[in-house]
């Protein structure tokens, strides 16, 4: 599914680089559940970020569902990230100003998919999620957990094949940090959504089926379960 071929993320000083990421070699195939651990500033971020196409590589090789994404114009990345990928940040990315259902309803109106088909999708995300109650509240009149689960809500309305978490329950008490994990688990395991998540919790990361240490922007270990 997924393929990155030293993959360097560098910024330019002067005549200094400095490196970000350097000579990453990683394939992830699909169903896999990855987990991306290192300590702050390790790179792990911008390594989600490289593989989800928010942010370019200065160097390398980057292959998605057969596609060469190191070669395509910004418009086709846009559509293959549309088309294949769902996110979930550590701080939400709510839309403050939408309701719970418009929230979960954004990226099928990128997508345009007609308003009848929309409805229906909302809905069934709404009930799957137990939060029919509160779809037209605000996020800021909802807890933690319960705007994390807007977000994930809101990146699998699309039924993306990948999904890339930063953190996800970094803002979240244990117990919600739990339900989401085993949501995760559960997405994994019975719908076969490839997930790769970056964590600082040892706890969280042997929900994957691999666990990926970085280190100074470099692969330092990689073990399957």
């Amino acid at each position: 599914m997924l393929s990155l071929q030293h993959i360097s993320k560098y910024y330019q000083a002067g005549g200094n680089k400095t490196f970000v990421l350097n000579d990453i070699n990683l394939e992830v195939d699909e169903g896999e559940f990855v987990s991306i651990m290192g300590p702050s500033g390790s790179g792990k971020s911008t390594l989600l970020n490289v593989i989800g196409m928010l942010d370019e590589p200065s160097e390398g090789y980057h292959y998605f569902v057969n596609q060469p994404v190191h070669q395509l114009k910004e418009k086709q990345r846009s559509a293959l990230y549309k088309q294949y990928i769902g996110f979930v940040f550590q701080a939400y990315h709510l839309i403050d100003e939408l309701t719970v259902y418009e929230n979960i309803e954004t990226p099928l109106i990128y997508q345009d998919v007609k308003g009848s088909e929309r409805k229906a999708m909302v809905a069934d995300m709404l009930d799957r999620f137990q939060m029919v109650g509160k779809k037209d509240l605000f996020p800021a009149q909802l807890s933690g957990g319960q705007q994390q689960l807007v977000g994930i809500a809101r990146a699998l309305i699309a039924k993306p094949k990948l999904i890339l978490a930063d953190e996800p329950t970094g803002n979240l008490n244990s117990k919600q940090g739990e339900e989401i994990m085993e949501l995760f688990r559960k997405l994994n395991k019975e719908d076969g959504v490839t997930i790769i998540q970056v964590t600082h919790s040892e706890k969280n990361a042997e929900y994957g089926s691999r666990i990926i240490n970085l280190l100074d922007g470099r692969i330092e270990s990689s073990k399957k379960f």
